[in-house]
């Protein structure tokens, strides 16, 4: 029996019918009765596959490390999807099915709730209402507030809205990763904290701090975060961007 038709024999891309061991081992018995069934056989393939193609493209480049290439959408992508989209759509029947959510009493709608809040993915809003202490009492005014805290509030929103969607407009840039902009990436980061902070102050009656410190936090922690962010990618990005500008000669060598 020659080389070739050996190979053909342990391929699965088509051009023969048994399983290909991976490299570094070689499946028991069980185990390939286990990838000879159903949707097992068929991830188990796709992987054998891609890692065949793989190594195949990595011989064939002409630099030192491979192109970058893509593969098929089908069967590549979906089986790898299918594959996926089954693990996790059986973990949430699992869970559903073990662990039950509670049923409580029906609402009693003549008796008003001791703490009304919304939906925890708004708290960052329902926190953003509770800014009456920035609220400015205006000297001109006889000491009083230009508008009221509620209006102030609901500005608030309109603003953190707003910024949020102009920034994409604002920065332009190419860049993919956050060490390549220190600056936008460290507003991220504030960004995000302060959601964090202005939700945990939204529910303030059920923290367990006084209430000015935690007004105080809300706002200093975002800040410091943006700080250290930005120091840290700071420092990262010289490094990054010569491995970077190396990674990139290797690949495409100066003719």
């Amino acid at each position: 029996m020659s080389t070739n038709d050996t190979d053909d024999e342990v391929r699965t891309d088509g051009s023969g019918g048994g399983i290909v061991a991976p490299d570094d081992e070689t499946p028991t018995w069980s185990e390939r009765k286990q990838r000879s069934q159903g949707l097992s056989r068929l991830t188990y393939e796709y992987f054998e596959r891609s890692r065949r193609e793989d190594q195949d493209l990595r011989q064939q480049s002409d630099y030192v490390e491979r192109d970058v290439l893509a593969f098929p959408a089908w069967p590549h992508e979906m089986i790898r999807n299918l594959a996926l989209t089954s693990f996790f759509v059986g973990m949430i029947l699992f869970l559903a099915a073990t662990l039950p959510p509670e049923m409580p009493n029906p609402a009693n709608s003549a008796v008003t709730p001791a703490i009304i809040l919304p939906d925890w993915y708004l708290y960052w809003s329902f926190g953003l209402l509770k800014l009456g202490p920035l609220n400015p009492d205006l000297s001109i005014l006889g000491g009083q507030k230009l508008m009221a805290d509620r209006t102030y509030g609901v500005l608030a929103n309109v603003v953190v809205v707003g910024f949020v969607a102009i920034v994409p407009f604002i920065n332009k840039g190419s860049a993919r990763r956050p060490v390549e902009q220190p600056f936008w990436a460290a507003v991220g980061m504030s960004g995000v904290i302060f959601s964090l902070t202005i939700a945990a102050l939204s529910i303030k009656n059920l923290i367990p701090m006084d209430s000015h410190l935690l007004f105080d936090l809300t706002f200093l922690v975002p800040i410091v975060s943006a700080t250290i962010t930005y120091a840290v990618l700071k420092t990262m990005r010289e490094g990054y961007m010569f491995d970077l500008n190396r990674r990139y000669y290797r690949l495409r060598p100066p003719k």
